[in-house]
């Protein structure tokens, strides 16, 4: 594995794990992102970034060249909370360490480290002279990513008026390029009771009682759901439950069941909703079944409200997008790459399943340890996911203007 690009990487292998580490050590859970954004702002500029912007929202933006040609490399810097703090028995979340070739610590995979090795690997190509003059890059920093999935780059695309040619998304791949993933949905389905006091349940109707044909059906719909190419089966779970009642010694007057319905090809928020509609237990309990909406403000105090419906996406395999994702592979890392899908949900949503604006992944560590005690990524994986952010720039600025939509 030889190249000039992965050779001038490696020479800044110990740079791109000191940021890593410093971003990492910043805590930066969703709306709270601001101190981490200002800190990296700092950083392009030091790096020789043309132009450095924090919007709105707080996404911070960073562009090197100016041709006409506009690609985008986005990552967000938000991270989940640490969760149970005795897990956490290799390290601690906070401060970000380095030991044994690893960085670790909270946010380290998922996903500051797509973004250190995005920013500095698009530096270093402007250090080499080799940003392609056909080429705008932007190097983003998103917000809230793992509250909303896409909500920043629907302010990117409709306020920001930024759409670029393609994006790269550098959440955790495991150094595979990544073309697509099943999208997802938030729901709640609620049922309605009559109170009455504890000691004389028959007075009244139990909220309860009333959702837990509903949580059977639920069950039976999981495992009836069909697998579908190119990105499997959907999924339904219930991940949350709560009831309402005046007290401890009270008939529930309400419950209240939350889904987590991934969407796989084919499936969307009507034909997932009308399911939901159509269970035994929904129809004879009258249940409400509704899509949620999102309304935080952001760090910047921003309120951009949209529906918890995050589309399915995928790209074909022969586009320009994926074949330029592998020849930048194959010439940065002197290998064949794998090309597969996530798991798990990336800004894609919006990106791609919103706004047709086509999507390649590619990024550092691995997607099973996102949201993981003890959050670990290789170095080796940094360096070498600087040098291909590097190279698909290259690659793809070969490729020909793709057509107006």
């Amino acid at each position: 594995m030889s190249s000039k690009l992965y050779e001038e990487a490696q020479k800044r292998e110990g740079k791109i794990a000191n940021f890593l580490k410093d971003i990492a050590s910043i805590p930066s859970l969703s709306s709270q992102e601001g101190e981490v954004v200002k800190f990296m702002a700092a950083a392009m500029k030091e790096m020789g970034y043309e132009e450095v912007v924090i919007d709105g929202m707080g996404n911070l933006l960073g562009r090197i060249g100016s041709g006409p040609r506009v690609i985008a490399i986005d990552g967000h810097c938000d991270t989940v909370d640490i969760g149970d703090i005795s897990l956490w028995n290799k390290c601690q979340p906070y401060p970000s360490v380095i030991q044994d070739g690893k960085v670790y610590g909270r946010g380290v995979t998922d996903q500051k480290g797509g973004l250190a090795s995005s920013i500095c690997g698009i530096a270093m190509l402007k250090e080499l002279g080799l940003v392609p003059e056909n080429l705008t890059i932007w190097v983003v920093a998103s917000v809230q990513e793992e509250d909303c999935d896409g909500l920043c780059w629907q302010y990117i695309v409709k306020e920001g008026k930024l759409r670029p040619e393609v994006v790269v998304s550098t959440e955790p791949t495991s150094l595979q390029i990544y073309r697509g993933h099943r999208g997802r949905m938030e729901i709640e389905i609620e049922t309605k009771g009559v109170s009455c006091h504890g000691s004389a349940p028959e007075r009244g109707v139990n909220a309860v009682y009333k959702m837990a044909d509903i949580i059977k059906d639920i069950e039976k719909l999981n495992e009836s759901l069909p697998p579908k190419q190119p990105l499997g089966k959907g999924t339904v779970t219930i991940s949350h439950i709560r009831s309402t009642s005046p007290s401890l010694c009270a008939v529930a007057d309400s419950c209240t069941i939350h889904l987590d319905r991934r969407l796989t090809t084919g499936e969307n928020e009507e034909t997932s909703v009308a399911e939901l509609k159509a269970l035994p237990g929904v129809q004879k309990a009258g249940a409400e079944v509704r899509v949620l909406e999102y309304a935080v403000p952001s760090w910047t105090g921003l309120v951009y409200p949209t529906k918890k419906y995050f589309p399915t996406w995928h790209i074909e395999e022969t586009t320009p997008y994926v074949t330029s994702a592998v020849a930048g592979y194959k010439a940065a890392l002197n290998e064949d790459p794998v090309v597969s899908y996530w798991v798990f949900s990336t800004n894609g949503v919006s990106i791609c399943g919103m706004f047709g604006i086509p999507v390649i992944g590619f990024g550092p560590g691995h997607e099973k340890f996102a949201h993981f005690p003890n959050e670990e990524i290789e170095i080796e994986h940094l360096t070498r996911a600087a040098a291909f952010y590097a190279s698909f720039a290259i690659e793809y600025a070969k490729t020909p203007v793709p057509a107006p939509k």
